[in-house]
């Protein structure tokens, strides 16, 4: 059967510049194993599949899933299965707030002006990274251990080990060892842009041996925003950019409430049509 489909590039403001999702509508009757062939076959970083909610008040439900494995939540997926689902038509309860049940609970999406926003659901795993652990990281990212300011977990869904440079320019001129990465998690890397610029921090998100780079990417951000702005390092409200390195451009807006960290960017829909699956 053919099924809506729908692909967003997300933290962009045109097309070909953030991180694109794959959104597959009205996924109803397709089992686990349809969607990781589906995922892996479309060999983005995420493909989602919209779903009725199953929670009191959710305005629908979504399935994460990566080439290889399902996430209970990821940041680029959220505001580009947000997108997809108000572009087909979907109507919130609240006209301003639009609510995603996925494996991480219920996560508000904002209409944030011409962004989306969403608000970072609560760490899995937080807290300070093994001395051992963090000197085996600097070798891995090729970087001097004086460069290193310092190091948090920051586990949301997607297990990120983060680490704060001493500047952009050395973000930006990473080049990690494959085989030295390989036994970690995700890496995410920030380093401060000069003050009185377009961005505040320069975001690199890295994993596996290869090593595989992501352009960019809001459960990073979500986690860096919450470290950042708690320790008093960081503004209540930045930008950040990611993707540069990779010929991208992407913005991500970040802003802490008092309560919540809210993350946001743009959204370009750039497919839209349907898919012959199930």
């Amino acid at each position: 059967m053919t099924r809506p489909f729908t692909q967003v590039d997300v933290f962009a403001s045109e097309l070909g510049y953030g991180n694109p999702v794959a959104v597959v509508h009205d996924a109803e009757g397709l089992d686990d194993e349809a969607l990781q062939r589906f995922a892996a076959w479309t060999n983005l970083s995420e493909t989602t599949f919209l779903l009725p909610p199953t929670t009191p008040g959710a305005d629908y439900r979504v399935r994460i899933f990566t080439t290889a494995r399902e996430l209970p939540f990821a940041g680029h997926p959220t505001l580009g299965s947000a997108r997809a689902w108000l572009q087909a038509g979907g109507a919130p309860a609240d006209p301003d707030v639009v609510v995603q049940e996925c494996g991480a609970g219920l996560v508000r999406v904002r209409r944030d002006g011409e962004r989306l926003a969403f608000a970072a659901p609560p760490l899995l795993r937080g807290g300070p990274v093994d001395p051992e652990d963090l000197a085996e990281i600097t070798v891995a990212l090729r970087v001097p251990p004086d460069a290193v300011v310092d190091a948090q977990w920051g586990d949301n869904g997607p297990g990120w080990v983060m680490v704060l440079l001493d500047s952009a320019e050395r973000v930006l001129a990473l080049e990690p060892d494959g085989r030295a990465m390989a036994r970690f998690p995700d890496i995410g890397v920030a380093g401060p842009h000069p003050a009185g610029g377009e961005v505040a921090y320069e975001v690199r998100a890295f994993w596996g041996a290869a090593p595989s780079e992501d352009p960019v990417t809001g459960s990073l951000n979500a986690a860096l925003g919450g470290w950042l702005i708690g320790s008093g390092r960081a503004p209540r409200a930045y930008v950040a950019a990611q993707g540069t390195a990779l010929g991208r451009r992407g913005r991500v807006h970040v802003e802490s409430d008092g309560r919540d960290v809210w993350v946001g960017g743009g959204t370009v829909v750039g497919v839209t049509g349907t898919v012959a699956l199930g």
